[in-house]
């Protein structure tokens, strides 16, 4: 349970999020993520609130979750072209984005027979299709091999030096050592010790993620 939570993210800002399992850090990213409603507090993504503006907010937003969310009997296009479609995104940057994962070999492959790396990678290629203005990581290195994850590294590197902000929850922080530019810990449902940079104004407010006012926020 998330209590109290007071963050900012700034635009270009790479934050990891840390904590013991079941803190609340996934929870945090599906709150801001529109995929769950907070109880209490407020959640701004470039200005729009995430309980009562959430076309707005999934506009700017990229979740790269747990589960990667294809879709079985469709090849690795045909998942990227539903996606592009739904989002309204420009179908003749697919086969560019299967490239770029390393998946050109398995286009029209059923995602079925992938396994769970090659699923992540198509995950990426979704990510890298939709160029999120803010990217929600929920333990993005899970199941990838070294390739894959410097793979997720230079796209979070892209998207921060186009003046995007990604918040990464990591168990590991080997694999993010390169990108992370600060942490933040979530104990017993809040930021612990939270520093200057973390704090939307003085932290007295009950919960809220500011995901930057150039970017994102959750108080």
């Amino acid at each position: 349970m998330l209590r109290g939570v007071n963050l900012q993210v700034r635009a270009g800002e790479i934050v990891g999020l840390l904590g013991h399992n079941g803190c609340g850090k996934s929870t945090l990213l599906r709150i801001v993520a529109t995929l769950l409603k907070s109880s209490a507090g407020d959640a701004y993504v470039y200005g729009a609130n995430v309980r009562t503006e959430g076309d707005d907010v999934r506009r700017h937003v990229g979740f790269f979750a747990h589960v990667p969310g294809l879709y079985d009997d469709l090849t690795a296009r045909e998942n990227l072209a539903f996606a592009a479609t739904m989002l309204g995104l420009p179908s003749a940057d697919i086969d560019a984005a299967i490239e770029r994962v390393g998946l050109a070999h398995v286009t029209h492959e059923r995602v079925r027979g992938f396994s769970a790396g090659m699923q992540r990678r198509l995950s990426l290629a979704r990510l890298i299709l939709q160029r999120p203005r803010l990217l929600l990581l929920d333990e993005p290195y899970n199941n990838l091999d070294i390739a894959g994850m410097a793979l997720v590294n230079d796209f979070i590197r892209d998207l921060s030096a186009a003046g995007g902000a990604a918040l990464i929850v990591v168990h590991d922080l080997a694999p993010a050592a390169g990108v992370l530019e600060r942490t933040v810990t979530i104990r017993d449902g809040r930021v612990a010790v939270p520093t200057a940079a973390d704090l939307t104004h003085d932290g007295a407010s009950p919960q809220a993620v500011t995901l930057p006012a150039g970017a994102a926020g959750i108080s």
